[in-house]
């Protein structure tokens, strides 16, 4: 009986496949620039590959833009400027945001299989996370962008001309939207650039946008690596850079600006305390945990990457978090009954995989499910470590992946003293059933968001962003709107 009742326990999570179809999607062989309405070859006519990091196949080449490419994409998106989009009315410009969305839902289906093959996600958060929250950051910009008076009551508001745009690889699309949607919304023109190992959905996208009929030169989009973001950041004609990357990227980014007059926003790096009291609903917060660090393979920037639980029901959640893990399915990210998919590139899995010996040499105590890797692609399992002490590298460095650090704690005072010794201070969330522990920790805990009872959940109306070195600024809401702004008292 005891066989048969392991065995049973050994397949309970084991599913047939379930594969989104790629037939309806296209992806050229080769993509150039996206400049003035146009594709345009590269000035150095130097391209790269893009991968699929689940099995480490090409699917296309994109073309590496240098400092003359940039060039031409800001002087396209200054006259566009001048000459067209801030001579528009404001209904005028909420009218072809709002289009740009209904075409983006329509190809929505693509999209998501497209940024699943590029990033390694699994579909379900591509197909029901990322793309629809894309669509709708430009739908609720739409509806502001002829309402600007509204949203900043008794104050002159002016846009400020050329916005140049640099997005990550954890939400290729989705950030593209978080940039594009409000800088439009105020009246600018957009140089945007992807990043080179996500570069696809932009590139999708910019077919949409000269399929909506966007006029020329108001989106451009560059691809291309460090130095293509660089020339970006440098180049004269820019009004404002908006950047969401790593610390150290964004305070070469910082330093770059300095007497320049040009305005900024950085979203950079996090290492965010989620926090578990006893009074907390447990099974629905080890679900929030698992939410937090593993559905997205650590890919975030706001992941729950430090657990804190107190300290009499620490056995128990670790027991269930433990149980939890176990359940999760790692593996080919087009498989709708994939929880977990591919780490997004070999650089990216030898960084998660060197915290994770680092873990091992400080003496934690590591856990991870049992079960063989794929054999090509780039995966990590689900990890954590307990044991883990307040000043270890794990606990202070941000890794991320899949990797999540437990410590125990007694008190408030304790817990608020732990969650805030780091120099991040992206975001963090509280678990209790006690509203005013609630609002005790969110006036107390150096974060820019706190969910409560919850985490990792995003609207287009509320704004984003973090304190110390995890950036400043903020994006989505009005904040976000205001960010694209000279308001004017």
């Amino acid at each position: 009986m005891e066989n048969k009742k392991n065995a049973s326990e050994d397949h309970q999570w084991l599913y047939s496949p379930s594969l989104e179809s790629t037939s309806h999607i296209e992806i050229k062989d080769k993509y150039e620039l996206f400049i003035n309405n146009e594709w345009i070859a590269p000035t150095s006519n130097k391209y790269f590959d893009t991968i699929n990091p689940a099995d480490e196949k090409v699917l296309s080449k994109i073309a590496w833009a240098n400092a003359q490419d940039v060039d031409k994409a800001v002087k396209a998106a200054r006259k566009a400027y001048d000459e067209v989009w801030s001579k528009i009315s404001a209904g005028d410009r909420s009218k072809y945001i709002f289009r740009l969305a209904r075409m983006m839902q329509e190809k929505a289906r693509e999209l998501a299989v497209i940024e699943t093959l590029d990033a390694g996600k699994p579909i379900r958060e591509s197909r029901d996370i990322d793309v629809p929250l894309a669509c709708n950051h430009f739908f609720y910009y739409a509806g502001w962008a002829d309402k600007l008076d509204y949203a900043f009551p008794n104050q002159k508001t002016e846009s400020l001309g050329v916005v140049g745009q640099i997005i990550p690889w954890n939400f290729p699309l989705m950030m593209a939207a978080w940039k594009i949607a409000p800088a439009l919304a105020a009246g600018n023109t957009v140089v945007l650039k992807p990043a080179e190992t996500t570069s696809l959905t932009a590139l999708k996208l910019a077919e949409i946008i000269k399929e909506a009929g966007i006029p020329p030169g108001v989106i451009n989009i560059i691809t291309g690596h460090g130095d293509t973001g660089e020339a970006l950041v440098k180049h004269p004609d820019i009004n404002k850079i908006a950047f969401t990357g790593s610390t150290q990227v964004g305070k070469a980014i910082q330093k770059a600006l300095v007497g320049t007059g040009k305005r900024s926003t950085l979203e950079l790096g996090g290492k965010s305390a989620n926090i578990i009291f006893d009074d907390a609903p447990i099974d629905q917060a080890v679900e929030g945990i698992v939410n937090g660090i593993f559905f997205n393979q650590g890919h975030v920037c706001c992941a729950g990457s430090r657990l804190y639980v107190q300290e009499n029901i620490a056995e128990k959640l670790v027991e269930k978090l433990k149980h939890r893990m176990k359940s999760l399915i790692l593996g080919n990210p087009l498989d709708k009954n994939t929880d977990i998919g591919a780490i997004n590139s070999r650089e990216q899995l030898q960084t998660i995989e060197k915290y994770i010996q680092i873990g091992i040499q400080e003496g934690s105590e590591i856990f991870q499910c049992e079960g063989a890797l794929p054999a090509n692609g780039f995966y990590c399992k689900p990890t954590i470590f307990t044991n883990v002490s307040q000043s270890s590298v794990l606990s202070q460095e941000e890794i991320f992946g899949p990797v999540l650090t437990i410590q125990t704690f007694r008190t408030i005072d304790e817990v608020i003293q732990k969650a805030n010794n780091s120099p991040y201070g992206l975001a963090a969330g509280v678990w209790t059933d006690k509203g005013s522990k609630i609002f005790n920790l969110t006036s107390k805990l150096k974060a820019g968001v706190v969910w409560a009872n919850t985490y990792n959940k995003f609207d287009p109306a509320s704004p984003f962003g973090g304190y110390k070195e995890s950036g400043f600024g903020r994006e989505g809401g009005m904040h976000g709107l205001g960010a694209y702004l000279k308001i004017i008292k």
